[in-house]
Order: C-alpha cells, then structure tokens, then sequence
C-alpha cells in the first residue's frame, strides 16, 4: 500500500503522520476513522469540509483518502493540461464554499490573474490547483487536530466490521477500517453499449479516451470519429484538431452544447407553483417562461440559469413514468442547453467547423469493418460511411452506478448494502446516506455527485457537489464528535457580506441584488423568493418594502417593512439591523401625516441613517446604490456634485474596481462635469459588465452634454435592443434617446420614440409622469409638438394622490411640469399647498417653482421670468440629474421668448452652445437673430 502526501507542496510537512492510531482498550481507535474513497473535485470538497468542521469543533479525527491518482482535487475533469479546456462554469460558480461564491475569483487574484471577473472561464487544470491548494491550506488549519493520509490505490470493496463499522478493501490487498465511509467516486464509466461487437474488437476503438496515453497511437494525419457530440466530444475535438485532418462527430441528434452568452445576463427567476405540476402543464409552463424571456431579454439563458435552483424539487415531484418521458424526449435538449460551452471555447469550434476540419453528424454507429488503409469504415444507420482512422467513445458515464463494471459499486449492491435510485440510476439516499437492501439507512456510508443523480437529476456539477459536501460532512461528523459548534461560515452577498439565512435564500437575494445593480428587471421576484425560502430573512423583506416604497413594485411595503423588522429583531446580525433601520426612516420619513405607524419620522432621518449606514458599512452595495441618485433609486436629498463625490470615493476601497463601484463614479463625474473621466469610467465598467444599467446611463449623459447626440442615439438605441431589452426604467433610456432627437431637432423622431416607446401603456406610474411627461412639455417649449400635447394621458396613468401629493421633490417638481403641459391650474395650486406643508426642498423649491408656472399658465411672462431665474441655482436640491433639471432652464428661455426678452434668451443659447452641440439651439438663436 503506497502512502503518500494529501497534497504535493509544503502543505505536507504539516500533515499528521502515516501512522495508524493505535486501539483504545474498548477496542475502537481513541480517534474515529473517516475514510474518503475518490480524491477528485468530489472527494476533495467533502475533505475540506471534513477538516474545517472537525477543526471548528476541536474534534480529533483520522481521515484517509483512498484514489490512485497522483494528485488530490483534479480526478479525470481537471487533469487535463491543455489550456484549451475550460471550464463550463463561470468563475463565480465554482468556488469551494457553496457559502463564499467569490472564493474562487480571489484565489486566482493571488495566483496571477488579477483582472479576472466571475463572469470569466478559467482552465479546468487551473482549477484542479485551486482544489489541490484549499485541500492543502484546510490540511494546514486542521494540524493537530485532523490526521489525513493518502492512499494511493483503488478501493474494491466494502463490508461491514466490528462495532458497527465499515471495512474497505484495497487493490493492492490491504484495508481500512472506519467508522463512516463516504463514497466520492465520482459518475461511473459508460460501457459502449451502442458500439458493434466488430468495433469493440478492433485496435482502433478507444473506449476510454481520458485515461493516460490513450490517443498517444493517433496519427498526426489519421481522421478521427468521435461519437457523442457533448462536451467530452468538444474537448477531445480541440485536442485533436489540426491542419490535414478531418474529425468527425456523431450522435442521434447531432446537436453541439450551446455557447454560454459572451455577456451573461442575471438569472431570471420562474414562475411560482411549478412544484407539483403534472409533467404536461410543466413543460408548457417552462416553454412559456423560457419565451417570455427571450421577449424580454434577448435570450433564453437567464430563464434557464434562474430554474437552476428548483431542478432538485421539480425532479422530485414526478413519477417515474415522467422521469422517463423526460429521459426519452427531453434529456437530450436540456443537455445542450443546461451544460454549455465557454464563449472561447465555443468560438474555437466555430473556426473548425467552418474550415471543415470538424463535421458533426446526425446519425446512429450501425456497423464497423477494417478500412483498407488499416483504419476503419464506420456505417450509419442511415447508410453513410464514414473512413476514419480512429473511434473514440465520448457518450459520457453510464446512469447506473456500477455501470463501468467498478467492482466497489457492483459489490454495494449485489451485498445489498446499495439499491439503485430511481429508473436504476444511481443510487438510493436518504441525504446522502445510501439506503439497503431494506430501504434503511442503516451503516455510515455516504455518497454524493453523480452517483446520488437518480434522485436529483442536477448534481454533477460543483455548484451541486459542494453543498452536498458541507451536508456530508455535518452528518459523517454528528454522531463521531457530538453536537457541532454554533461557529459556523454564513452565506455572503456578492459583496463579502453576510447573510443571515440559509445558501438557498441566500443564492435568491444575491440573484436579486445582482438584477438591482445592474438594474434590471425581476429584482423583486428574486427577494420575494429569497423570503419564500426564509420567511425569517430580514434583509429579504426590507428589500422588498424598499423597492415597493421607491420603485413602484407590486410588493405591500407596510407587511414586508414589518416583516423586516420582526425578522432582524429574531435573527439579523448589526449590519442587518442598520439597513433596516435605514429602510424603514426612508419610508416612515415620506408618509403623509396619519400615514399610520412610522409617523412622526423627522425629515432627512433616513439620509441621516444611511450615511452612518455606509459609514460603517462602506460595503454595502444596496445601501450605496440607494443613496448615489442615479436611476434606480431617488438617492439622499440634496446630495450634490461634491457630497456625492464624497461619498462614492470614501466606498471605494471597499469595491477594489468593481464595475458597479466604477459606474457609480461614472455618473458622479459626468454630474461634475468632468465628462471625459466620466466617459473613460462608463465604458470600462461595460467592458466587465456590459448590462450594467448605470454606467449605461452614465454613458447617455456623457453623449448628451458632449453634444454627441447621433452617436449617442445610435449606441443607447442599439443598447435598447439588446442587452437593455431586460433593463427596468426602459423608458428612462427612451427618454434619453429622445433627448437626442429633439437635440438634433428632428420632430418627427421624436413623435415616433413617444408613440413606440413612452406613450401610456408603453409606461406607468412615475416614470410615466417623469419622463413621458417632461418630454411632451419640452417637445413643446422647444417647437417641436405642434397642437395639444397628449399629457392628459400621461397623468390618467399616474395615480393622483403621486401627482399631487408626491413624497420627494424630484417627483413633485415633474408633476409640476405635467400639470402645466396639462392646463390645470387647480391641481397645480393644489401641488403647491402639499409642497408647503412636506419636506423643507419641497417648501423651499417647489412652492416658488409652481408659482412660476402658474404665471406661465396666466401667460405673465415677465413674473414667469423673474421667479424662474431665481430658482435656477437652487434645482439642484431637488435631485435627478442635470438633464432632468432643464426642463425648467427650457421653460424659463420659453418665457424669456414669449416676454420679449431677445437679448437675455439669445445669451441663454450661447452659452448652452458654448458647452455643447445642438442644431435644435442653433435653429433657436438663428430664429432670434432674424
């Protein structure tokens, strides 16, 4: 028996000794004995766990890893040295921790690629070192409590030993004994049950083409068939590809996995209720979900990312006859579409398919023969011929457990200490713990990855094996070491920071964090689902009352406020407990009087709170995208260019270069004026996130005060259409396009955007009032909407208590605008009497601003001049941007027109030409000229 090292590097000298401990005088070890057959990606993860548990819990444990291969952590996926092989898994899913998503990213920070994103493919052989080192680094932190051992060889047995333990047989003819056994062999070699008997026979079938020096006798020139067209096929086409030779490859369907997106978009939960579902209603359900999606995204793939999380419970909810309707109809499509290829990686096989150098076959292997030149000639069931060289078999592992004839699984269930899972694939668990012959789990033996897939269907893939890791190694260790530690690793946000909840509500609130940044649609959806999962999930609910409260969601912000605060009270860590103190003065502060439980809230309380908040807490992406006045919230009251600066730069060391940090600064800089910087920024942080919604928007600006206004239309339209067509305040963006158009004076561009894209019915709600609004009133200020403006409909979409009775000045100074576009001098009056009992901006800014009007309405135009020029310094007070502010700059050279004021109007334009373009201002000034 070869013992050797867990890990080649330093690690070693840490490592326990060899030595087998010596037996207490009961006759069991004075430390209980794990043993971990497999020492791939599966076995490593549940090492890991085993060692970083039982250190917690200062817990003296054996544990032994049983596999040949020479290095622990890469098994078959990542031994693999060819750096065309990558993963098929983003970066930010594939860490270690199913707690730690960026575990990974950081690793290979310190290991020489610093400008690597989660979004990026890294080499199978570079992960297969980031097992190998954290096995190591949890060998380390584990010394002197934790004995690890390599044995290099291959178990071929299990049976049951004294004291109820477990006695595992080795190739090389020694044992272990131990008191639990987990099973990590990874998914069982196929069989080639589709090759004729004639290929099989031949020196030319290469039936396990991973194992070492299997393709060595392949010709440089000799043409290949592969048979199988998933990713073992693609994999072994890049090897094998090469000038003079052709590689063929064949399945039924004939179909390569599907690339993933170049630029992911974020996952897209499903509807709710699809558990339980007869299989008929729950494929028509998904074929809609995944349409819908592709209407409103651009893409199929964030429909299917977001059902990721429900694949284990909709699996379990069928009967056997669904499972195998599904295997005979569906499998096949669900695998080229879940298990997809790196873009690279995909744009390689692209380039060969192309050059003829790969040609992928449709078809059925029928028959073999000898081919004149020693290869051989393959037949297809459909009559074609195929002269090759060489036959490989990548139809992938077999279903059933033993299926590569492993005579550890053939032994499990033949003794009935193993039964197989369902449709005979796999094997039967209860968590994890195999189920006998009887149906009991009644020995310490564990299994997880592949062989547990009968009864999960998803659970090959990391993302899968290392939760089912941390799960394992809970139970191998309860009964050995007692009660675990209340130490514990929480789930993090994106961000690093943690999370009071489990990894599934977890995953949901990241999923719905990642929408909000990026600021894209179903935000909601993900935090209500998060909160389905964990009805205690206090950041889960605060979430939902915010984007209620500021967003307009279809969320009652009253219950979810206090669900939030009852949930933080019970179980929410010091953080938790500030944002959500931060959320409710935001929304307590804004009600009208007798607005029910949080009255009374002071004025600027919740930007108060939120300052100290992030003052604390500069981390805390949520709580800076609330607070920075971009587009997806209204931001702090009255934070202008300087304090925005401020607070946007004291975050920074927090985000490292983060593209939402550097999008935030983006909009920052071009509010300064400092548009080129800005520009730079905006169009670095789309390089790493091109769905970035706020350095889009920040780049909209950039255009617009740059006076770029066709290129500005152009990029943001095309933007629009494609990665935006999944963007929440679409209309925003709209509104920004059209401000190019009415820049570069093209009415009727600008009837068209409005009709196709900010009409009622295209948008409600604030935003309506916001932007559909404040377009027609400057379309008309400007000349370009001749006749009636149709604003009345724009306020029918709006509900009035908004309109008249609005929470924040931004929102009060647009209903002023609407109101004025509309004619109606008695709301506008009414506006004015809530504005002079809100907030002190809105008493202030907005009491004088509706007095103007009201003057522009009385066509008084010299009062209207007067009050509007005095208001201008202080807009800035009201928040939004300073595009959105000119409208009122728009109605004052309006009013300086209709006064007669040629002189004031015309230095008005030039000096708005001074700063940038507009064909729309220069037909103005050549008007007032003439």
């Amino acid at each position: 028996m070869s013992v050797v090292p867990v890990v080649s590097s330093s690690a070693v000298a840490s490592a326990e000794s060899a030595e087998v401990p010596e037996p207490a005088e009961s006759g069991r070890p004075a430390r209980p004995t794990v043993a971990v057959v497999g020492a791939g990606a599966a076995g490593a993860l549940v090492a890991v766990q085993l060692c970083e548990a039982a250190a917690r819990r200062r817990a003296a444990l054996d544990l032994v890893l049983v596999d040949p291969a020479p290095e622990a952590g890469r098994g078959v996926a990542y031994a693999t040295a060819v750096p065309e092989h990558r993963l098929n898994v983003p970066v930010g899913g594939m860490s270690c921790y199913p707690d730690d998503p960026g575990h990974f990213r950081r690793w290979l920070c310190r290991h020489g690629e610093s400008t690597v994103t989660a979004a990026d493919f890294a080499s199978r052989y570079r992960y297969g070192s980031y097992l190998a080192d954290t096995l190591g680094r949890a060998v380390i932190a584990a010394h002197g409590t934790v004995s690890v051992r390599r044995l290099r060889t291959r178990a071929t047995g299990c049976a049951d030993a004294a004291g109820g333990r477990l006695e595992l047989r080795l190739a090389d003819g020694g044992t272990v004994t131990a008191d639990s056994v987990v099973l990590a062999t990874g998914p069982a070699a196929g069989r080639a049950a589709w090759a004729p008997a004639e290929l099989v026979a031949s020196e030319r079938f290469v039936s396990r083409p991973w194992a070492p020096g299997a393709l060595d006798a392949v010709g440089d020139t000799d043409d290949v068939l592969l048979v199988g067209t998933g990713l073992t096929a693609v994999d072994l086409a890049l090897v094998l590809d090469r000038p003079g030779r052709t590689v063929h490859a064949v399945s039924r369907s004939g179909l390569l996995p599907q690339p993933h997106a170049v630029a992911p978009l974020p996952a897209v939960p499903p509807p709710p209720g699809l558990a339980g579902l007869p299989f008929h209603r729950l494929r028509r359900e998904l074929t809609r979900h995944f349409a819908a999606t592709r209407r409103v995204h651009g893409d199929w793939r964030p429909a299917l990312d977001g059902l990721r999380p429900e694949i284990v419970r909709l699996w379990q909810g069928l009967t056997d006859d669904e499972r195998a309707e599904f295997l005979g109809r569906d499998a096949t499509p669900w695998n080229v579409h879940r298990h997809r290829m790196a873009p690279s990686t995909a744009e390689t096989v692209a380039r060969a398919r192309a050059s003829r150098r790969l040609r992928v076959h449709a078809g059925r292997v029928a028959a073999a023969a000898p081919g004149q030149d020693g290869g051989l000639v393959v037949s297809l069931a459909d009559g074609r011929e195929l002269r090759v060289g060489w036959v490989v078999d990548c139809t992938g592992p077999g279903l059933r457990a033993d299926a590569g004839g492993d005579p550890l699984w053939s032994g499990l269930l033949a003794d009935g200490l193993a039964v197989p899972g369902p449709l005979g694939i796999g094997v039967s668990t209860d968590q994890g713990r195999l189920l006998d012959a009887d149906g009991h789990p009644g020995r310490p033996l564990f299994t997880l990855g592949a062989p547990r897939r009968g009864e999960l269907w998803e659970t090959t893939a990391i993302p899968e094996i290392r939760a089912q890791a941390k799960e394992v190694a809970e139970a191998v260790l309860a009964p050995l070491t007692g009660a675990p530690r209340p130490v514990r690793r929480r789930p993090t946000d994106q961000f690093g920071l943690p999370l009071s909840t489990h990894a599934a509500a977890a995953a949901s609130f990241r999923s719905g964090l990642g929408r909000v940044i990026t600021v894209r649609a179903k935000a909601a959806e993900a935090f209500a689902r998060a909160t389905e999962l964990d009805p205690g999930f206090a950041l889960g609910h605060a979430a939902l009352a915010l984007l209620g409260h500021e967003c307009g969601a279809d969320v009652d912000v009253a219950r979810e406020l206090a669900d939030a605060q009852r949930s933080v009270r019970e179980r929410g860590d010091e953080r938790e407990r500030s944002f959500v103190d931060v959320v409710t003065r935001r929304i307590t502060e804004h009600e009208a009087p007798g607005g029910g439980a949080g009255r009374g809230a002071r004025a600027g309380d919740g930007d108060t709170a939120l300052f100290d908040h992030l003052a604390r807490y500069p981390g805390d992406a949520f709580a800076l995208g609330i607070a920075v006045p971009t587009i997806a919230f209204s931001g702090v009251a009255d934070l202008d260019g300087s304090r925005a600066l401020g607070l946007v730069e004291r975050t920074a060391p927090a985000y490292e270069g983060h593209w939402f940090h550097t999008s935030l600064l983006s909009f920052v800089r071009q509010e300064q004026g400092r548009i080129e910087e800005a520009g730079e920024l905006a169009r670095a942080a789309l390089a790493e996130e091109p769905a970035s919604g706020h350095a889009v928007h920040a780049l909209a600006h950039v255009h617009y005060e740059s006076g770029e206004h066709g290129a500005g239309r152009d990029w943001l339209d095309g933007w629009i259409g494609n990665q935006g067509r999944g963007a929440v305040h679409r209309a925003h963006f709209s509104w920004h396009v059209a401000l190019h158009e009415l820049a570069l004076d093209d009415s009727a561009a600008v009837r068209r955007r409005w009709f196709a894209q900010l009409a009622p019915g295209q948008v409600n709600g604030v935003r309506a009032l916001v932007d559909s609004g404040s377009l027609l009133w400057r379309a008309r200020m400007s000349r370009n909407w001749t006749g009636r403006v149709p604003v009345d409909g724009v306020l029918d979409a709006v509900a009035r208590e908004l309109v008249e009775r609005p929470s924040t000045a931004f929102t009060a100074l647009h209903s002023a605008v609407a109101l004025t576009a509309a004619g109606d001098l008695p709301a506008l009056r009414r506006l004015s009497t809530h504005a002079a009992g809100a907030d002190p901006v809105q008493r202030e800014v907005i009491v004088p601003l509706c007095g103007a009007l009201e003057a522009v309405l009385e066509e008084e135009w010299a009062t209207a001049v007067r009050e509007l020029r005095g208001l201008l310094p202080s807009l800035r007070r009201v928040g939004g941007s300073a595009a959105q502010r000119e409208v009122i700059e728009e109605t004052l050279l309006y009013a300086l027109v209709e006064a007669g004021h040629s002189d004031t109007a015309r230095d008005l334009l030039e000096q708005r030409l001074d700063r940038r373009a507009s064909p729309l201002d220069r037909r103005r000034l050549a008007g007032l000229s003439a």
